[in-house]
């Protein structure tokens, strides 16, 4: 199996945590923003990323989108499952999934580009990095206000997921599911901010456990 992505994306953070937590052999190529699209638009009709190319007779050619990566994965190599067999845990599953994708990996995108551009900007001042980090803010039409609103997300969050997974292992079941691994990929942007790791230690030490368990390294910030 072969995956497309930028290496800075938590989204692409997320499809390597499956990939690495059902064990399976894969290769990483990583794209350059921008010339990206000449690659994928041909593949899947979209410039986004993660995409992933199984590479297996029979098998679609590439897979566009974390969740549906989450998908064949799952139909590929049922054992360990990202999804509970049990119908009202799979749904709990899958609305913390979608939730987690669209509103909260979107909201720590962000938080986490406002602040690499202003108190954070030291971890990379190069023209290169801040150059994209403007093209991101920029595409994503980031500004103050919008920042403040993303924050606001992430605080009723982190809320919920304090009350739901600080003293629990796993956030559905008895085991690691897709709500886990989504997780801890689409919140570890926060491990580079101060704030973020000084009032919620528990998350981190959660997310380098989900890192640990599926064989990925530690995100920046906490390696």
């Amino acid at each position: 199996m072969h995956l497309l992505q930028f290496s800075t994306s938590h989204y692409c953070r997320k499809a390597r945590l499956a990939l690495g937590y059902k064990q399976l052999p894969f290769t990483v190529e990583n794209l350059t923003p921008g010339l990206h699209a000449l690659k994928l638009k041909p593949l899947t009709g979209t410039t986004t990323v993660p995409v992933l190319l199984p590479e297996l007779e029979g098998q679609a050619g590439a897979i566009a989108d974390s969740s549906h990566i989450f998908e064949f994965l799952d139909q590929h190599q049922p054992d360990p499952p990202l999804y509970p067999a049990d119908p009202v845990q799979r749904s709990q599953v899958k609305q913390l999934e979608d939730w987690l994708d669209e509103s909260i990996g979107v909201a720590t995108r962000f938080v986490y580009y406002d602040y690499r551009a202003g108190a954070g900007k030291s971890i990379d001042p190069s023209l290169m990095s801040q150059a994209m980090i403007a093209i991101v803010r920029r595409q994503y039409g980031m500004n103050a206000a919008r920042v403040r609103l993303a924050g606001d997300r992430l605080a009723d969050a982190l809320q919920y997921l304090q009350q739901h997974w600080k003293d629990r292992e796993f956030l559905v079941g008895s085991q690691i599911t897709a709500a886990d691994l989504t997780t801890a990929a689409l919140l570890s942007p926060l491990a580079l901010l101060p704030h973020y790791r000084a009032a919620h230690p528990w998350l981190f030490e959660k997310i380098a456990t989900v890192h640990q368990r599926c064989g990925e390294p530690l995100p920046p910030g906490l390696a």
